[in-house]
């Protein structure tokens, strides 16, 4: 593996880019952040530069091992491959299971759908009850499985990569003013992961490119 400092592309607010560096701060892993704007006028993600990095035109990338990952999943699967030392999946094929449908849940049909790139080709007085819809309908689903797994935490008492995936989106339901009454599992969990250092650590808050005016308790 490559000795030199991995790069991780990333945006303050992005799920995805927030996804990674919890699982990197979790394992201990030093590395320095790229900003990419995605609200500058043209969106830095689109210029050509960064399409060679990530010819989708999305954050995360990740550069690490001489190797340039893209997609916070897979990104998070290399890591728990080639850094051992703290997992963040159980040991138990079930476990794993169970995690990743759950990240799934979230990855898939939660975050997508919320996401820069679907909601502008809403007409705008459309947008915010689109967010809520579909975040609503996710979490229902996940407060569900979470009854028969959660401990402390998604899964029992460890931390996983379920609840990487997890924590952001409560902040972005929080952000787009969904209610979370419903979901006290979830509220819980969540509740549970705020004073953690990995994790106040990888808050929009403590990122750099973070602007001053947002710097604010948003969770």
């Amino acid at each position: 593996m490559s000795g030199e400092t991995p790069i991780l592309y990333s945006y303050w607010r992005s799920s995805c880019s927030w996804r990674v560096r919890l699982v990197m701060n979790l394992k201990g892993i030093s590395y320095d952040v790229k900003p990419i704007s995605l609200t500058k006028t043209g969106g830095e993600q689109h210029s050509k530069e960064y399409r060679e990095i990530n010819p989708i035109e999305q954050i995360p990338a990740l550069v690490i091992d001489g190797v340039t990952l893209i997609e916070s999943l897979s990104i998070m699967e290399y890591l728990e491959e080639t850094r051992t030392k703290v997992p963040l999946l159980p040991t138990d094929p079930a476990g794993r299971a169970k995690v990743r449908e759950i990240c799934s849940v979230i990855a898939s049909g939660i975050q997508p759908l919320q996401n820069l790139a679907v909601v502008n080709y809403l007409e705008e007085e459309k947008r915010a009850d689109w967010i809520k819809h579909f975040i609503t309908r996710g979490f229902t689903a996940v407060e569900k499985l979470l009854e028969s797994t959660s401990g402390k935490y998604c899964i029992g008492d460890n931390i996983t990569f379920a609840d990487c995936c997890l924590i952001p989106q409560v902040y972005n339901a929080r952000r787009f003013h969904v209610s979370l009454e419903s979901f006290r599992i979830i509220t819980r969990i969540d509740e549970e992961l705020q004073s953690h250092p990995a994790f106040i650590k990888a808050h929009p808050n403590s990122q750099s490119d973070c602007p001053q005016a947002d710097n604010t308790n948003l969770a």
